[in-house]
């Protein structure tokens, strides 16, 4: 009996243990707002009001993407790095802004996109070389990223803002600087674009290489594994059902999802 208890007692310990460390990797990776908005984006994001408190410029960003990642959004780091000033200069303009309320949804989206890509390769930058992102020290749990007073981590940005926006190809926007990540567009998102450019990096991600996809086979990426919940909105009733509305060759219904492994091996031009 006394044995029992002890036992009960050691378990109930280490559950506490478990749940103080993590909600301390929780914490650590900016899973709160910290009072910025992130506004739901309509089902029909073109419907949406674009008039905006906001209107950024996002011109340098997308003359660095054409400089330094090619058409299939490899990365040529090492020219990253050359113009590192230039990067920096990008990120502390993006970092001077504090997204609220009185912003579009659609100046929102491109904003938190734009930062989230633009400061992994800088993590990146400043680390490099590296192989992986996976080698750095917590890459998406470290607040790193200042908007005006505030630090963000890279995870913070996806899952307290980006996530709750309501908007599933949000995941092929944002770029992890690894192989299996939907390829960094070689141009920067904008309110006024924001919707042409979420449905063009959702297709070309579901229709390439990263899955394998035919009507009674289905090999996809744990995007869809990882997210899964993220696609249930504006009526769509499961992942298949997302990956057929854009995928070229559709999955038939008994077909069920296989996911591949996932590589983390650096994005990097050869």
């Amino acid at each position: 009996m006394r044995f029992a208890r002890l036992l009960l007692k050691i378990t109930t310990l280490g559950l506490l243990v478990m749940s103080f460390q993590s909600c301390g990797l929780l914490s650590a990776a900016g899973l709160s707002k910290q009072g910025l908005s992130a506004k739901k984006a309509p089902a029909n994001l073109t419907a949406a009001p674009v008039q905006s408190s906001q209107n950024l410029y996002h011109g340098n960003w997308t003359e660095l993407l054409k400089k330094h990642v090619d058409e299939a959004g490899f990365v040529d780091y090492k020219g990253f790095k050359k113009d590192s000033h230039l990067l920096n200069t990008y990120c502390n303009y993006l970092s001077t802004f504090v997204p609220d309320d009185t912003w579009s949804v659609q100046e929102q989206l491109a904003y938190y996109i734009n930062l989230y890509n633009a400061y992994t390769i800088k993590l990146i930058v400043d680390n490099y070389p590296t192989k992986s992102i996976k080698d750095l020290d917590g890459p998406w749990t470290k607040a790193f990223v200042p908007v005006g007073d505030k630090k963000l981590s890279l995870g913070g940005i996806e899952n307290s803002l980006l996530r709750k926006m309501n908007e599933p190809r949000i995941h092929f926007a944002i770029n992890c600087a690894s192989f299996s990540c939907p390829k960094l567009l070689n141009e920067a998102f904008t309110a006024a674009r924001i919707d042409e450019q979420l449905e063009r990096v959702t297709a070309e991600f579901i229709n390439s290489e990263r899955n394998q996809i035919s009507s009674n086979e289905a090999k996809v990426s744990q995007l869809f594994n990882w997210y899964a919940k993220d696609y249930l909105v504006h009526g769509v009733g499961s992942v298949k059902e997302f990956i057929n509305k854009y995928s070229e060759v559709k999955i038939a219904p008994e077909t069920e999802l296989q996911f591949l492994e996932y590589d983390w091996s650096l994005n990097e031009q050869q």
